[in-house]
């Protein structure tokens, strides 16, 4: 038994430990430490990997997160891998028949979250490919970790699994911002620039009869105005519907431009 190494990188802090018991490929291990490294965990645990430890189809998956497989934890049995662990989660499809609660992903790293703030030590267990944690494993954990998915194919694969989990855990430690608009080099118009862009328009619109008949004018008016209000238009935005227009008018009126 091998405990895995101190943590060391960019989002180095206290996290839970994920524990791979019995992973079959090497692949799959790789691209669980790709997943996990993704949203900056690097505490790995593997039990009993079938095809021996260390792996090079593991090293050669796991790409930049390469890191991971030299510090991971390597364990001849899950009981050794919980041993120092205080709250264990285990991540399964199926219902067991056993007392204990039962959460999403999102639900089961806010928990996590606030156990390790209190100073516990905290880990997620992850199944072998082929069937998923035994019932003694299972058995071992403080909560189940179910993942709302279809109930007619709930088989994940198990980078999928760790993947989930991985981001959850991000999300839960690292304030993201639900919606951002790069920008781009320019910035939204103000209110004079949309105002003028409407003057624009509508005067064009008015030259060629558009706004008829004159008991709807008004309320066409106001629509045109409201797009554009509506569209959170650019600078950018502002100048190419300028020169549309003048390009139209330019031809319509055979070649002289617009004011």
């Amino acid at each position: 038994m091998t405990s895995e190494a101190g943590q060391s990188g960019a989002w180095a802090g206290p996290q839970p430990a994920f524990v791979l018991v019995a992973p079959q490929m090497g692949e799959n291990i790789g691209a669980a430490a790709r997943a996990m490294w993704n949203f900056g965990l690097e505490r790995m645990r593997v039990v009993a990997p079938r095809d021996g430890w260390p792996n090079p189809k593991a090293v050669a998956m796991a790409s930049g997160a390469g890191r991971l497989l030299d510090g991971a934890g390597l364990y001849d049995g899950t009981a050794d891998a919980l041993g120092d662990l205080n709250y264990v989660f285990a991540t399964t499809a199926r219902g067991r028949e056993m007392t204990k609660p039962v959460m999403t992903p999102e639900r089961a790293m806010q928990h996590a979250r606030a156990l390790i703030a209190e100073g516990q030590q905290v880990g997620v267990l992850f199944g072998p490919e082929r069937a998923g944690l035994t019932n003694d494993d299972v058995a071992r954990a403080n909560a189940i970790i179910s993942v709302p998915v279809n109930p007619a194919f709930p088989s994940l694969n198990l980078a999928q699994c760790v993947l989930l989990t991985a981001y959850e855990w991000r999300r839960q430690t690292e304030k993201a911002v639900p919606e951002v608009v790069e920008m781009a080099r320019t910035r939204f118009a103000s209110g004079v620039e949309i105002e003028k862009l409407g003057d624009r328009y509508e005067a064009a619109l008015d030259a060629v009869g558009f706004f008829w008949p004159e008991s709807k004018a008004e309320g066409m008016r106001r629509n045109l105005r409201n797009m554009f209000a509506r569209l959170d238009l650019t600078t950018a935005d502002v100048q190419t519907l300028h020169g549309i227009m003048r390009a139209i008018t330019r031809r319509r009126d055979g070649g002289s431009d617009a004011p």
